[in-house]
């Protein structure tokens, strides 16, 4: 039994390193820490606890750096690390964290950039992952839903200007304001006083807002949710065969199987045709041979 390089030996303690619990829970807890600290900035306090801080900031970023040294140890090579999304958002916001936060022009930069760690419990939380994956995924459905939503708002917004400025012009002086109006009412923040207002003057005008409610409430915004959780479902399925747990796992171990035996069938064709060839020619010159 041949006795593995030093490389790959230290590799494999590295590798073992980030994919411990322990070693993740770790990271978890300090990501926390880190958002603490930096709320408990925003907050006047004695010098002797913001020279705390300070160094506590320090102590974090280095444990990040150390921490994303060891997971780009542990990968083959540094094209493979930098080829993951989450592992590039995870070396920008460590390696910018090292700015140092003084009276410098970049002071705001690093302690804004700074804010940001907090995000790296999305690249270290899988399930966090798959729901950011959703979100961005559902967006551009979502968009052409906003846009149809957005029409609806403005032609009511528009109907709702034109009847009704005269009645209260802080809510329906214009469109802009209207539009604002018509926000109100989709988040019910007191619409039925809008409402009762105009029912004065226009005693049937409950039926424009009950209208546009059923259509924005119960309708697009049904439909925005349906989409998110359609992307959802799809995004926990793509993780499960990433996995191989759950019911879309064991689909995937299936077809892959299926695959391998299909490639292993076309393998033992194309050996069943060169070889056929070769034998009907060597029976075909044995008849051939005289008795």
């Amino acid at each position: 039994m041949e006795a593995q390089a030093p490389s790959a030996v230290w590799q494999q303690k590295f590798i073992n390193i980030r994919e411990n619990k322990l070693f993740e829970g770790f990271v978890i807890a300090i990501i926390v820490l880190s958002a603490l600290v930096i709320g408990a900035k925003t907050y006047e306090t004695s010098p002797t606890i913001l020279t705390l801080f300070h160094y506590l900031d320090l102590t974090i970023t280095l444990i990040f750096l150390v921490e994303l040294v060891i997971r780009m140890i542990a990968e083959t090579n540094l094209k493979r690390f930098f080829s993951k999304g989450w592992n590039v958002f995870d070396f920008i916001i460590v390696v910018t964290s090292l700015i140092p936060v003084d009276d410098s022009e970049a002071a705001m930069l690093g302690r804004l950039l700074r804010i940001f760690r907090v995000l790296r419990l999305v690249s270290i939380i899988p399930e966090l992952r798959v729901l950011l994956n959703a979100f961005v995924t559902a967006i551009p459905r979502m968009g052409y839903v906003s846009l149809l939503m957005f029409i609806i708002f403005y032609i009511y917004a528009a109907i709702g200007s034109m009847f009704f400025h005269t009645i209260n012009p802080e809510l329906w002086s214009n469109i802009t304001i209207a539009l604002l109006t018509m926000f109100r009412v989709a988040t019910f923040e007191d619409w039925t006083d809008v409402m009762y207002e105009t029912m004065e003057v226009y005693p049937l005008s409950w039926i424009y807002y009950l209208s546009f409610i059923f259509i924005v409430a119960f309708v697009f915004l049904n439909m925005m949710i349906g989409i998110v959780l359609e992307t959802l479902h799809k995004e926990h399925e793509k993780m499960d065969q990433a996995n191989g747990e759950g019911e879309a796992g064991e689909v995937h171990k299936i077809d892959q199987r299926t695959e391998e035996m299909e490639q292993r069938l076309i393998r033992m064709e194309k050996l069943l045709e060169e070889r056929l060839p070769a034998t009907l020619s060597t029976h075909t010159s044995s008849n051939k041979k005289p008795h």
